[in-house]
């Protein structure tokens, strides 16, 4: 009987060591499958603030600085305030805009500088020197007015022929040495120290006073009083410049007319 008393009560029993077992199972076991939460609407939060916040930097960029009760800038100070009321300095540069401002600085309106006087050209006997060209170069003192041509200009190299601006050289300066025939005319030549050997000139001296007499005789013919003339050659005797240096011997190489006073009235004076 007890035999038959065991085996009967164990299927009984069998439910609650099943459930126990499931019971166990659930406190221990963790699912691994993750729980979804929907937090979408935190990205759309975060945009929002976003662009609230840009727009109001933007709005405090235009706004600029703000002003008081007084109506003045909250960042100006009083001497500023007052240079500015006094309006802009004349000649001085454009204030700049101020910070935060779209609208570009105007330039200060700059009074017009007057024109600087022209140069008074010079002037003898009521020609004015400057007309006489580059070519001829006028010295000035109280007793002499001095005109250095280059012979490179009057004549052909080793010769006393005039060249092709020779005569319209020596024309420019005809009606200036008739404006006062109380003047002597004194007319020189000068070569450089290179010898010269031709059959017309077997030296420095006579290419110097051919050129000083072939100026003298242009002239009179124009309407110079021969009175007044007097030409002379002084060879390489009264240089410029290095007789060794090609520049200089190009300077060297010259005719000069100066007019003068005569001696008597130098010498009354």
């Amino acid at each position: 009987m007890a035999a038959v008393s065991s085996t009967a009560s164990s299927p009984a029993r069998q439910p609650r060591a099943a459930a126990r077992a499931v019971g166990r199972y659930r406190r221990w076991h963790v699912n691994t499958v993750p729980v979804q939460e929907d937090d979408i609407w935190m990205m759309t939060y975060l945009d929002v603030f976003t662009l609230m916040l840009v727009m109001m930097i933007v709005m405090l960029a235009f706004a600029g600085p703000g002003k008081g009760k007084d109506g003045k800038s909250k960042d100006e100070s009083p001497a500023a305030a007052a240079a500015a009321s006094a309006g802009p300095v004349p000649g001085a540069p454009p204030a700049a805009a101020p910070s935060g401002s779209i609208v570009p600085p105007q330039p200060n309106a700059t009074p017009a500088q007057p024109e600087p006087p022209k140069p008074t050209p010079k002037t003898l006997n009521g020609f004015e020197l400057d007309k006489l060209g580059s070519d001829i170069e006028v010295l000035m003192n109280d007793d002499a007015v001095r005109f250095r041509i280059s012979t490179e200009l009057l004549f052909e190299s080793g010769n006393a022929n005039f060249a092709a601006a020779g005569q319209p050289a020596l024309d420019k300066l005809i009606p200036l040495l008739n404006a006062d025939p109380n003047l002597r005319l004194v007319i020189e030549g000068h070569t450089d120290g290179i010898p010269i050997h031709t059959e017309r000139f077997p030296s420095n001296w006579e290419l110097s006073t051919g050129r000083a007499a072939a100026v003298a005789r242009y002239l009179i013919e124009h309407g110079i009083a021969p009175q007044r003339v007097q030409a002379s050659g002084f060879a390489d005797t009264r240089p410029l410049g290095s007789r060794d240096n090609p520049v200089d011997r190009v300077h060297n190489r010259r005719v000069e007319l100066t007019m003068e006073r005569p001696s008597a009235e130098k010498t009354a004076r």
